[in-house]
């Protein structure tokens, strides 16, 4: 969770954790369980494609994921587009979730490449311009190229989405210096989205300044899944303090942490 007053702002959401996670590729919906109560995340996607939202009975990953605590949902859902590959399939996926009664809080992802899962970005700013004029607060997920995340900005999206490596690789973040400029450009949250591996990674990417990480294969795909939520959890406070304190800068050579001068004889 977030230190006291730091919360991320995302449209009208306010959340403390600053950690966002999927549902795909557990073992079953205890283990998803599990996992979802180590990582802390108060914000779960769920591609509407993989996830029969009909079926509510106990045990059922719907019934887990419309928890309510104290009367009040216990997660924020954050459906996805996951598995379009055209603006109009895209569009009505985020119509249909509306539909549903989750939230207007969508994660948008238009496909253009089948084997690397590259977003097709020139159809992703045409469709969030649809969404957007609809009323839908989105989250779009894009390749790291500045212009991109700047246009979609511009275009009203709640906050940026740029991968850090292709989907699933675990290759963590490839780009930083993209990473850098995005975030001095675009003027709203920036969620590292796909290709983190480890703890590190982000870690990484909460020290660069982004305003939180989203990830599913890394903490499900992991030998313990429950184990690496804890520790993708952690990552993400740490790195985050790190940002907010301020590391020191980098020197090429040592500089005493005790001063050298009015040494006792």
């Amino acid at each position: 969770m977030s230190s006291d007053g730091d919360l991320l702002r995302i449209g009208s959401f306010e959340f403390r954790s600053r950690l966002f996670v999927g549902t795909g590729k557990y073992r079953d919906t205890d283990e998803t369980r599990r996992a979802l109560d180590a990582s802390g995340a108060e914000v779960v996607t769920v591609a509407l494609r993989r996830v029969n939202t009909s079926e509510r009975g106990e045990g059922s990953m719907m019934s887990l994921l419309t928890e309510k605590v104290g009367g009040r949902p216990r997660f924020v859902l954050l459906p996805n587009t996951a598995g379009c590959y055209t603006v109009d399939d895209a569009v009505r996926t985020c119509r249909l979730a509306r539909e549903l009664g989750m939230s207007d809080l969508v994660k948008l992802e238009v496909i253009g490449d089948e084997q690397t899962l590259f977003p097709d970005n020139a159809k992703t700013l045409e469709a969030a311009k649809i969404l957007i004029a609809e009323g839908f607060t989105v989250l779009p997920y894009c390749t790291d190229d500045p212009i991109v995340c700047k246009q979609l900005a511009e275009l009203g999206c709640a906050a940026v989405m740029p991968l850090a490596a292709p989907i699933g690789s675990g290759l963590g973040i490839r780009n930083p210096y993209n990473l850098r400029i995005i975030l001095e450009q675009a003027k709203v949250p920036v969620i590292v989205d796909a290709g983190v591996g480890t703890a590190s990674d982000a870690s990484i990417a909460m020290e660069l300044g982004c305003d939180g990480v989203l990830m599913n294969t890394a903490i499900a795909g992991a030998k313990e899944p429950v184990r690496m939520a804890l520790a993708m959890r952690l990552a993400v406070e740490a790195g985050r303090h790190a940002y907010l304190a301020g590391r020191i800068p980098k020197r090429l050579y040592a500089n005493a942490s005790s001063p050298l001068g009015g040494l006792i004889d």
